[in-house]
Parts: C-alpha cells; sequence; structure tokens
C-alpha cells in the first residue's frame, strides 16, 4: 500500500502494469475497482463457472483485506454480467461471503467483459 497525503492506494502483485489501482481508501472509506475472476496460469475467466466465482470472491477479499477490512464492510457493490441468467448462481456464492448485513447492490446486464469474465464486481467499503 502506498500513500498520498490522505489517501492510501492498494495495489496487489501483479504481473502486468496496469492503468488503475486495485482501490484507494480515503479516509475510512475504501473504493475497489472492478475485478473478475481470473485464473493467474492462464490469465483468463476459467471456463467452470463456481471456479470463476470463487477466484472473483477470493480476490475482492484480497483486496479488502490488504485495507484491513472484510466483506462484512461493504456498503456498495455493483456486479457487472453479460449474461443475466446467471443472476441466481451469483447469488448463492455471494451470499455466502457475508456473516453479518448485506451491502446495497446492483446486479447490472453488460456487453463482454475482459478476459472472457461473466462477472465484474466494484465496490464501497467503509471500515465498521
Amino acid at each position: 500500500m502506498t500513500e498520498t497525503r490522505n489517501r492510501h492506494y492498494i495495489n496487489l502483485p501483479r504481473k502486468t502494469a496496469l492503468p488503475f489501482s486495485d482501490a484507494v481508501l480515503a479516509g475510512d472509506t475504501l473504493f475497489i475497482s472492478g475485478r473478475i475472476g481470473i485464473d493467474p496460469s492462464t490469465g483468463m475467466a476459467p471456463a467452470e463457472l463456481e471456479q470463476e466465482l470463487e477466484l472473483l470472491f477470493n480476490d475482492f477479499a484480497s483486496v479488502l483485506d490488504a485495507a484491513e477490512m472484510s466483506m462484512d464492510d461493504l456498503v456498495w457493490v455493483q456486479v457487472f454480467s453479460p449474461d443475466l441468467s446467471l443472476w441466481d448462481r451469483f447469488n448463492a456464492a455471494y451470499l455466502k461471503r457475508f456473516s453479518k448485513e448485506l451491502p446495497a447492490r446492483a446486479f447490472i446486464g453488460s456487453g463482454p467483459l475482459l478476459k472472457g469474465g461473466r462477472f465484474e464486481m466494484m465496490g464501497t467499503a467503509i471500515r465498521r
């Protein structure tokens, strides 16, 4: 985590440089960039949906952990998916990630996602 004035920039280790920070912590509020469940060995979303979801949520949790937060600190989540028929399957995996109240959320139909992803998730967390 690097710091500039009142902001902390969180960047997880990456193989390639990307033109954004994984998250920015401003005070007690964490703004998390869009995440896709990418298989690190291929650089693409896996063919199996459950594996993609596991990678997505683990990656999201890693960003929160780097800011000393958890999924329970999320207050707002946006999910993009080119296939709205996957809503129920996403929700089943999503619900398992929280131990307290759920954040406000939008599930938005989108065009194709990068790296063959079926979901991209971004959010805002506020330290409890």
